[in-house]
């Protein structure tokens, strides 16, 4: 019986700490000075969620978790970087990236952002069959810093980037509440992720073609 709450705990503790170190990996991103550090954060981002998955498999007996740890390792950890680390060399452009306001003041807010996430998903009280209930926060969170990153950065690559986690930080969130979703589900959102992929590097090489940056500054002055 110790033994069992033992192993409970331990896989509790580690699945928090995967989580909050998903949340770190954005702030990473808020504050990384080149995009091709944040293509790279991005795929640690990537690798964590996929051990998440992984231990959420070993310990709650899953299986068909284990074939979305893998696609999650091919396509987020090694394609997606690969493909948006190519674009940004096939564009001869500075790969600093742009923001519409300084660092400490984007990590603030995103510690408020952080902050109301935890906050709303305590009061709601959210139980979990295979996550912690403060993972469920945690991914939350998540998602509004990765909402921040998109809003805050003003170049094509940090909003791609910041989309790409967005997509990491609902995984983890559906790890907590529907870690059993058939297969086929869990292979759909990939589908949408590789669709978005493509879409973000089109507008990349045609943004890039026609203005010479990758800032999207000159979209914000377009009327309709």
């Amino acid at each position: 019986m110790l033994a069992a709450e033992s192993g409970v705990g331990s896989f509790q503790s580690f699945s928090v700490a995967l989580t909050v170190a998903v949340l770190l990996c954005e702030f990473a991103m808020l504050r990384a000075p080149l995009s091709r550090s944040q293509v790279r954060i991005y795929a640690v981002q990537s690798l964590l969620v996929s051990g998440l998955a992984a231990d959420v498999a070993i310990a709650r007996h899953i299986p068909d978790l284990f074939a979305i740890v893998g696609l999650s390792l091919v396509l987020k950890v090694v394609v997606i970087p690969l493909i948006v680390l190519r674009l940004i060399s096939e564009a001869v452009v500075d790969l600093v990236p742009s923001h519409r306001l300084g660092v400490a003041t984007m990590v603030l807010l995103g510690l408020v952002a952080a902050g109301i996430g935890l906050f709303v998903v305590g009061a709601v009280h959210v139980h979990s069959r295979t996550l912690p209930t403060a993972s469920f926060g945690l991914s939350a969170s998540a998602v509004l810093v990765a909402f921040l990153l998109v809003v805050l950065r003003a170049d094509v690559v940090s909003q791609a980037v910041g989309f790409f986690a967005l997509e990491n930080a609902i995984s983890v969130a559906s790890l907590v509440v529907a870690a059993g979703l058939p297969l086929i589900v869990e292979v759909a959102f990939f589908f949408d992720l590789l669709v978005a992929v493509v879409v973000f590097g089109v507008l990349m090489r045609v943004h890039h073609r026609r203005t010479g940056t990758l800032s999207t500054s000159a979209l914000d002055e377009l009327r309709g």
